[in-house]
This record gives C-alpha cells, structure tokens and sequence, in this order.
C-alpha cells in the first residue's frame, strides 16, 4: 500500500495581484505559494507540500476552473480530510479559493492526463470605455469590432499546427498544439467572449490570438491574416500580445478514469506534425 494519497484540487482565483501560478523567487506572490503555505499550515506540517497544476496561468491571468494535484502522506489526508476544505477557506486569502479536495482516481495527474483546457478572453468596444465594475476583467479596445470578420479569421487557424507564430518560444519545448474551438459572441452588455480550447497551450498562445483577431476586428488587416501569419512560422511584429486582465481560465476537460494514465503518459511525449514527404 502506498504512503501516499493523490489528492485532486478544483480552485479559481483573481490573477490582479498575483505574479502568476508559479512559485518565483525573491518572495513574489503566486497561488501556488499562497495555496502551498496555507497547505502547510492547516495539516501542521514541517514539509511543504507541492502541487501540480493543469495550466500555469500568467500573471495577473485569472481562473475559474483551475485543477491541480499534490501528493499527502496517507495519515495527514486521513486525519485533515473531513475538515481541510473549510480549515483552507479559512486560511486562505480572499483571492483564492479551494472549492474541493478528493482523493484522485488511479493514473490522475492534473497537468499531464488533461485533454483539453478552455480559456474565455473578454473584451468591450463600448466608446466608453468599461463598466467599472469588470475592469479588472474585460479589455477596452478603443475601436469598434466587427465580430464576423474575427470568427472568419478564427475559422483559418483551427487544427493542429506549429503555433510557433503565436508563443513565446522555450528552448526545448514544441509549439505544435491542436486548437479545438476559437469562437467570438457579443453579449446583450455589448461584451465579446471569446472561447478557446485546446489540448494545451504554449506561452503567451491565447494572447497572441486575440492580439491578432483584433487586428482583424477593428479592420486594420483581412481575415486570412492570422492563418498567414501561421503558416509562416515566425513571430510577426503585428500580433501584440494583449493584456493579462481580459483572459480566464474557465475548464479543464479529463479522459475517463481508465484512460487517465494513458494519457499521462502520450501527453509527455514530444509531438512532431506529419511529414510533406522528403526532399
């Protein structure tokens, strides 16, 4: 029997004063420290506990439906269990929030058997800028955004590609990801979401996107731009990355618990797109 207990966590946070997911040195604030030290704090632990996370989000990106992972000696889970979630609402800053604590299925691990995850970017063209009370959540963009011609432009850059165009490159990490839904809707309250979904999500990835539907929306380039640039490979000083605020991670989508380990396991391997034939 192992000596450990897999524990999943489901959470959501406000990103505005946090300097991203991951711990960072120099004593920054992030919500795996936040979360890590009340951890610590509740089950009276000399060790802290790591977690593992779904998406490490930006700073000041926020989250919804935000999973993660760590690994409790089996007799801290048996003896916090029934109290921790309160005990860790309780400790917590108000900022962060654990909604639920159960004992994940064999095979679980919260980045690696994820198949998909889906952001929501937010963002108004109203003149008057944006409602006071979202303003820590939705983008002003100062020119109008013509809606149609984004999610024709949308339309051009789903499938799987190289997304190199589109991410900030990390030395030895693939940019080839497959984008599942990339959809714009205005609301009644004149906000426009965009939804995108994904198997997962290079750096800085839905960023760029919107940076580059934008462009598109407000009429300063065609709708097959974005597909274009894409398709040439490399960053192109036209696609802005916008502002964090605007971008929250709202779900994480899992296999059935007997594929969970199986996925863990093809999600570790370095992906490469099919060849156009030699030479």
């Amino acid at each position: 029997m192992s000596g450990v207990v897999r524990v999943r966590l489901d959470l959501s946070y406000d990103g505005t004063e946090f300097s991203g997911w991951a711990k960072q040195a120099g004593g920054r604030r992030t919500v795996q420290g936040e979360i890590e030290d009340a951890l610590r704090i509740v089950t009276r632990s000399a060790t802290t506990y790591e977690l593992t996370v779904a998406g490490r989000t930006d700073s000041g990106v926020h989250a919804r439906g935000q999973v993660a992972h760590v690994d409790l000696p089996r007799e801290v889970w048996a003896e916090h269990r029934p109290k921790l979630l309160k005990r860790l609402a309780g400790r917590l800053p108000k900022d962060v929030r654990v909604w639920a604590l159960r004992e994940a299925p064999e095979g679980f691990d919260a980045r690696f058997s994820a198949i998909w995850r889906r952001y929501a970017y937010r963002v108004t063209d109203n003149p008057g800028g944006v409602d006071p009370l979202l303003r820590g959540h939705v983008l002003w963009h100062d020119w109008p955004l013509d809606v149609d011609a984004m999610n024709e432009a949308a339309r051009g850059l789903l499938g799987e590609h190289d997304f190199a165009a589109y991410c900030k490159r990390r030395e030895g990490a693939t940019t080839i990801r497959t984008l599942q839904r990339l959809s714009l809707v205005r609301g009644d309250d004149g906000i426009i979401t965009a939804t995108v979904r994904a198997d997962a999500f290079c750096h800085n990835m839905v960023r760029s996107l919107i940076g580059a539907l934008l462009f598109v929306g407000d009429g300063h380039r065609t709708p097959d731009w974005p597909a274009k640039v894409l398709a040439a490979g490399v960053r192109d000083s036209a696609v802005h990355v916008v502002r964090p605020h605007g971008l929250t991670l709202e779900e994480v989508g899992y296999p059935a618990d007997e594929l969970l380990a199986a996925r863990s396991v093809e999600a570790r391997n370095k992906r490469t797109l099919p060849s156009a034939g030699c030479c």
